[in-house]
């Protein structure tokens, strides 16, 4: 999820109704006599496939690349649907001004919610069937026989009567220049020959090498650098600065105002950038929000959890309340969850080139034309006099799918008009100025019967919306829709028990730290508090956690099927080696199902060696099963590293952490073996690079109540003084 500005009035509207009409390919690209040519001077097919004489063939990716794999398995995707040699693919990213200019041509840029594969999947692989049917028919054009009598494999074309073949590279120029069909048959995924197989990424080499550019490495003829900080404290101003202080400093160029709570120093270099502005003295105007603390706001949302108090019902069936009220036995718990940073390896940066009639902007982001957008409003031109373009990402995990960096790369711009300048936050600034994973609280009640089954649950959520700060038109009738994903009847993200008296609601509660989409999301917590929660329940039935699971699920069957599989790669039922204890944990989320088993070993009473995890995702279709184990392995770096040292804390209306010695992440001596089981089931498409996060947390604390008896029910665990170890 994603906010795109509102688009300048005088520029091209990217309305929603254009996102969600789809992608008529080849609709708006000029066809017949007129070739589109790529930047090479190589003949585009269509708007997804380019291919040079050599039968080199390029790709085009819209959405963002770190580290997920997406661009392999988008271009794996079109390949497939193509019939090209794999061995010769490389891909490119259009720019989202190219994409505007032609009427969308390349679809939604967005890369976040793990939608990079499974919202695009049927139009680029239609992108690469259209290809292929139009370079087949160029080469029986040219033979004078019927299209219908030429196969295609490996961009080698053979019109089997006659023995003729020829190449995809020698026929693009004639294909080229036809009119697209007006629809094409994709292939059922069991036919599938490249995709769904585990072909190495197309970027890890350049990686390996340093050869990828990253949005930090831009180099420009005469760029300067610029250093920026905000009010430390968010919702402030910035009052006054005395730029006379730094001036005759060594490199400074200009001190600029950045809106009306930055300040920014440009200079030769980013370092004397940087040191100016540390020299700088700035007086800020901290507001009201300096009062506000994270204990202030923990009991802001403890009073939320007081079910006189209003919420939004996302979820109801039966009668919750008075099935609990009359229960045999009640089972209570509050839970709660901190502000987490995304803390992605390269700080936000943008480098922006601002004349009076153009602006450019080089980046790294989730959201090309989101990024475009924010272009258009900070530079005030219209959309055919500016171009972002789009360079990999050093991580995003949700952060750069907000715009902010780039926003004050172009502010800054302006003021050094016809000078290329490169704004790098520093690692304090992209810690301190986050979109934070927002802070919550739940309340969970459940009512057991006389024979211990599970007659009522009520979930009370109390906390941050991320759709009120970021998307507001999103909301429905006020309540945040996403405050529920785990925990919904239906959908993407459902709940995987049948209660017959069930009550989820969230009462928001918006404190002035801004919350963002933080990889995984909502599910992180929900997960955590729905799946630790139903052990305790089991426990308070005197039932195994597993068995308590299962009659809850009958109803269930993708849920309960990963379940099963992580239940029986783990052994559970059997003893565990000596001296270590399994938990166990399922959750849906974007899509996909998901389910994790920890074996954990505690020492000294808050030591934890997470030895394995057993992990299990049905994504529907898997596109490339090497990468999804990847993704899972890497997904759980990502919640373990917030599960023990993940939390972000508020004292003087500021966040605190400001580097990674207050903002720690796990190291590899820490990291368990996963064991991953990826177990597609067809007939729907789900997402890979989020879910599994949230499963990582709840399946450790479930182990550790195995281990010592004792709960958790508050992250992170360096709070508990409870560490790797």
């Amino acid at each position: 999820m994603n906010h795109i500005p509102m688009l300048n009035r005088r520029a091209f509207v990217i309305g929603t109704a254009a996102a969600g009409a789809g992608l008529a390919l080849g609709l708006d690209i000029p066809f017949g006599p007129t070739v589109v040519r790529a930047a090479d001077g190589s003949p585009e097919v269509n708007a997804w496939v380019v291919i040079r004489p050599d039968d080199t063939v390029v790709i085009r990716i819209a959405r963002s690349e770190m580290g997920q794999g997406t661009l392999t398995g988008l271009a794996q995707l079109v390949a497939e649907e193509l019939e090209c040699d794999w061995s010769k693919v490389t891909t490119e990213y259009p720019t989202p001004g190219q994409s505007v200019a032609r009427k969308r041509a390349w679809g939604d840029f967005s890369t976040g919610g793990s939608r990079g594969i499974r919202t695009s999947q049927e139009y680029v692989r239609k992108g690469g069937a259209t290809a292929r049917t139009m370079l087949i028919q160029a080469a029986a054009n040219e033979w004078k026989v019927p299209a219908s009598e030429c196969t295609v494999a490996n961009s080698v074309i053979t019109h089997a009567p006659s023995g003729r073949t020829t190449t995809y590279g020698k026929v693009v120029e004639a294909a080229a220049r036809l009119e697209p069909p007006a629809d094409v048959k994709l292939k059922d995924p069991k036919d599938w020959k490249l995709a769904g197989k585990g072909l190495k990424r197309l970027d890890t080499a350049d990686k390996t090498t340093g050869k990828m550019i990253y949005g930090i490495d831009v180099k420009l003829p005469g760029m300067l650098n610029a250093a920026i900080k905000d009010c430390p404290v968010f919702g402030g101003k910035l009052k006054s600065f005395d730029d006379a202080k730094v001036a005759g400093m060594k490199g400074v160029k200009k001190v600029v105002q950045v809106n009306d709570h930055a300040v920014a120093v440009v200079a030769d270099t980013w370092w004397h950038a940087k040191t100016a502005l540390d020299a700088l003295p700035i007086v800020w105007d901290e507001g009201e929000n300096a009062k506000v603390s994270s204990a202030s706001i923990a009991k802001w949302l403890e009073e939320g959890l007081d079910s006189a108090q209003p919420a939004f019902i996302g979820n109801q069936t039966g009668d919750a309340k008075a099935a609990v009220a009359g229960a045999v036995k009640k089972v209570e718990a509050v839970y709660n969850y901190p502000y987490q940073n995304h803390a992605a390896m390269e700080p936000l940066n943008a480098t922006a080139l601002y004349t009076a009639d153009k602006c450019e902007v080089w980046c790294g982001t989730q959201n090309g034309e989101a990024a475009f957008a924010a272009t258009l409003e900070a530079s005030g031109l219209p959309a055919d006099k500016c171009e972002v373009h789009k360079l990999m990402l050093g991580g995003g995990f949700g952060r750069r799918g907000q715009t902010d960096y780039v926003r004050q790369a172009v502010a800054i711009a302006k003021q050094m008009p016809g000078t290329p300048v490169k704004l790098l936050w520093s690692r304090e600034e992209d810690m301190q100025h986050g979109t934070y994973h927002p802070v919550t609280q739940c309340k969970l009640t459940g009512a057991l019967d006389a024979d211990n089954n599970l007659t009522a649950l009520q979930i009370r959520l109390s906390g941050q919306s991320i759709l009120f700060k970021l998307r507001p038109e999103a909301l429905v009738n006020g309540m945040d829709p996403a405050a529920f994903q785990g925990l919904n009847a239906s959908g993407e993200a459902a709940i995987g028990y049948t209660i017959p008296n069930l009550l989820v609601e969230h009462s928001m509660r918006n404190p002035h730290v801004p919350p963002g989409f933080w990889r995984g999301v909502n599910v992180n917590h929900n997960a955590i508090y729905l799946e630790c929660f139903m052990d305790e329940l089991a426990t308070a039935a005197g039932q195994d956690p597993l068995e308590f699971r299962r009659k809850l699920m009958t109803k269930h069957p993708k849920h309960l099927a990963v379940l099963n599989a992580v239940a029986d790669k783990a052994g559970w039922g059997k003893p565990a080696p000596q001296g270590v204890y399994r938990g166990i944990a399922q959750h849906m989320g974007y899509g996909s199902y998901v389910a994790a088993v920890a074996e954990i070993s505690v020492s000294e009473g808050n030591k934890i060696k997470v030895h394995r995890i057993i992990a299990a995702t049905d994504p529907g279709y898997a596109v490339n099963p090497a990468q999804i184990e990847r993704q899972v392995a890497g997904s759980f770096v990502y919640g373990l590293s917030g599960l023990f040292y993940g939390g972000c804390t508020v004292k003087d209306g500021r966040i605190e952490e400001s580097n990674f010695d207050t903002y720690n992440s796990m190291r590899i001596n820490e990291m368990p073996k996963v064991e991953s089981i990826v177990m597609p089931s067809g007939g729907f498409w789900g997402g890979v690079g989020e879910p599994t996060i949230c499963v990582a947390a709840p399946a450790v604390l479930n182990a550790y109540f195995a281990a010592t008896g004792k709960r958790i029910r508050s992250v992170p665990l360096r709070d508990q003084n409870i560490t790797f170890a």
